[in-house]
């Protein structure tokens, strides 16, 4: 067997190489001097005591073998022909391909492939090499094509063997080595397989029973195994090409997935809804505001007044409620069932709830007023089609909800303007506080106008709404207290009324945001909550859970409670999931039709406005990201621009930081990638808010997902 040895050859350090040269190297070359030199390369061969070493990987190999046992790499034929002058071989001439001993012992009873004719190797000129553009260096510069090289060492004539003694599954080295002068290149454009079309032929040549008949590249028919060699170095090159191919970044695979053409959908004939349908229409609900504004109790007696919440629960909510020292927390309990929510007396979590109007089917939804709680509201609001603000017209309570600082009424409008609301009724709750006075309400209706206006909303679309939830006043009948009577506008039930859908995209593929998971492992489904944004669903469907890509199929739908067949979009319903592990459902994620998958990446570009901040934003600055119902860490990469806030163009590029309200696009890189839409594609998921320090910090758009290859 091959070994390591130490050659024990010593070199003489005060040798100049350039000694035995001439200075005009190329007119005068001297040929002796090449001699003496080959002459020396073959001593040293001869000292190496019966191995020679690979120039590859340096292995010691035995002198009687032609080609490396380990990397295949052939022996130097110029050096092996010198040294063998006096053996009585051919001099200068390469007599057979090389091959392994173990190789030989393996396939010996096969036809062996000799060379048709020799190929003359003249020793010339040691020098560089620019053919076709290549700067190589030819040692020897021997003298010979590789068409010549690969008509030597071809059969013309094989024979065809019906038993043979022993087969790969796959290629071994040596026949990767003997094969590989069959190179893909040397075959003409026009019989170039794609890569699909090649790995479907790999496939069927693998799973082949029997010995498959083939064209070979010279025209004669061959009948090869499906561990034959024939044009196995070819399969095996694009199969090569196709693995190295697909290990590209993985967050390009996933946004090359999610690029479907939504263009060429055409939704199915139950999607639409029908005209004549006599169905209610439903509308989503936000109830936003400050801390102790009064929400989760407008909501309670709402509910109760309209039939949702038995006399029988109110009796034992009240009860409870004493035994606790707050009795005047009834109502809110309704809505706050949880034993934290109803300890601290605060919302932590979004509560929904359901009742009819006149000319809706209304989904409530009870959002936490405490600035700790912001993301839950992000979370769970951004469903909404309208808003109710809800403000404490007691004094000082609304204007601590204003202050710049630490209220929630100014932040709470502004994001529920960002997530496109833009029909909004504002309560001025708890007059009853304040003696139902009229000054008192014209100067909270005045400020908080004032604002309302700057984040985007119009007269025309606010509705105001004095009441008390405590007393009843004005809630789903006009005032009876004549404190009141000076109020000539509608209640709050039929103020609700006058709000106006979205419009809904029907027309659209299947796509609902995860709010909330429910897992029943002892049924063996999941259950998902949320808002359809877009397309319809029904029973049976076979849906995608993004991102973990799983195929799911519906059991059943729920909708206010009640079982249903069809949802569509501008729909809240919770959508029972068979067929799927519970853990391949998170909130946050994203059901969608299967042939056009959501995107997912973790960079993006954004048009964002900068609120009221006391430090700049940099490069590096990290913050929370909030998409739909989705949050994660992120921190910007880039600052692109400035922006004109009138005009919308660029003022200014590469800016060093970004200050209160400022317009700029900017590149944001996130921890973990996301479920996201370009805003032109789809609004409701490209619609970002980023928080730092417990306060939203800026308001977005998704522009751009942009490719990034690691």
């Amino acid at each position: 067997m091959p070994r390591k040895v130490h050659y024990g050859v010593d070199y003489d350090d005060s040798y100049d190489v350039y000694e035995d040269y001439d200075d005009d190297y190329a007119d005068n070359y001297d040929y002796e001097v090449e001699q003496n030199a080959s002459e020396t390369m073959a001593k040293l061969e001869a000292d190496k005591s019966g191995v020679w070493r690979c120039p590859i990987c340096t292995y010691d190999n035995e002198d009687s073998m032609s080609a490396c046992d380990i990397c295949g790499v052939l022996r130097n034929p110029l050096i092996k022909a010198i040294a063998k002058m006096d053996i009585g071989g051919v001099g200068g001439i390469c007599k057979d391909s090389g091959a392994s001993v173990m190789a030989k012992s393996l396939f010996a009873s096969l036809p062996r492939d000799m060379a048709k004719r020799t190929i003359l190797f003249e020793v010339q000129n040691d020098v560089s090499s620019s053919d076709d553009n290549l700067n190589l260096y030819n040692l020897g510069n021997i003298r010979g094509t590789f068409q010549e090289f690969n008509s030597a060492f071809s059969s013309q004539n094989h024979k065809v063997n019906i038993a043979a003694p022993f087969k790969f599954d796959a290629l071994s080295p040596d026949d990767l080595v003997s094969n590989g002068l069959r190179s893909v290149k040397s075959k003409s454009k026009g019989n170039i397989l794609s890569k699909k079309e090649t790995k479907i032929q790999v496939e069927s040549e693998l799973v082949a029973k029997g010995p498959v008949t083939r064209e070979r590249r010279n025209g004669v028919s061959e009948n090869d195994s499906a561990s034959g060699s024939g044009n196995k170095s070819e399969v095996f090159d694009t199969r090569m090409k196709a693995e190295t191919s697909s290990s590209k970044s993985r967050k390009e695979e996933i946004i090359d997935e999610g690029k479907t053409s939504t263009s060429q959908y055409n939704p199915e004939k139950w999607m639409i809804p029908d005209k004549l349908d006599a169905g209610l229409s439903q509308l989503n609900l936000a109830i936003v505001g400050h801390v102790d504004s009064g929400k989760s109790t407008l909501s309670g007696r709402l509910l109760h007044l309209l039939g949702r919440i038995s006399q029988k629960e109110m009796h034992k909510y009240e009860k409870e409620a004493k035994q606790q020292g707050k009795g005047s927390f009834a109502f809110a309990w309704a809505m706050d069932e949880s034993a934290e929510e109803r300890e601290r007396g605060i919302t932590m979590t979004v509560g929904v709830a359901f009742f009819t109007s006149r000319k809706y089917q209304i989904v409530l939804l009870d959002s936490p007023g405490h600035r700790d709680f912001v993301p839950n509201m992000i979370s769970g609001a951004t469903q909404a089609d309208a808003a109710i603000i809800v403000v404490d017209a007691s004094l000082g309570s609304f204007e601590a909800g204003i202050d710049a600082t630490g209220g929630q009424t100014k932040e709470h409008a502004q994001l529920v303007r960002s997530f496109g609301v833009d029909q909004v009724i504002v309560v001025v709750n708890k007059m009853d506080v304040v003696e139902y006075s009229k000054e008192r309400f014209d100067t909270v209706k005045e400020k908080l106008r004032t604002f309302l206006r700057s984040c985007g909303f119009k007269d025309s679309c606010i509705l105001w709404v004095p009441a008390s939830a405590m007393e009843n006043q004005n809630l789903v009948a006009n005032a009876s207290d004549v404190r009141l009577s000076w109020f000539k506008g509608p209640c709050l039930l039929d103020a609700i009324d006058y709000l106006q859908l979205p419009t809904r995209d029907y027309s659209k593929p299947l796509l609902m945001p995860i709010c909330d998971v429910v897992k029943l492992p002892s049924q063996g489904q999941v259950s998902a909550c949320g808002k359809l944004e877009s397309g319809a669903i029904r029973t049976g469907f076979k849906v995608m859970v993004m991102p973990s890509r799983e195929i799911a199929t519906v059991r059943s739908l729920e909708k206010d409670s009640q079982v249903c067949n069809i949802a569509r979009a501008g729909d809240n319903v919770t959508v029972n999931l068979q067929g799927i592990e519970g853990n391949r459902v998170t909130a946050g994620g994203m059901i969608c039709h299967p042939d056009y998958p959501v995107q997912i990446s973790n960079y993006l570009e954004l048009k964002i406005l900068v609120l009221d901040i006391s430090t700049p934003i940099v490069i590096g600055s990290q913050f929370e990201f909030h998409i739909h119902h989705a949050k994660e860490a992120a921190r910007v990469v880039r600052i692109l621009s400035l922006l004109d806030p009138k005009t919308g163009k660029t003022a200014k590029k590469s800016p060093r930081c970004l200050l209160a309200k400022q317009n700029a696009i900017v590149e944001v890189a996130l921890q973990t990638p996301v479920c996201v839409e370009e805003y032109n594609n789809c609004r409701a998921l490209g619609r970002v808010f980023l928080r730092a320090s417990g306060r939203t910090i800026a308001l977005g758009i998704v522009t751009q997902i942009i490719k990034r290859e690691e």
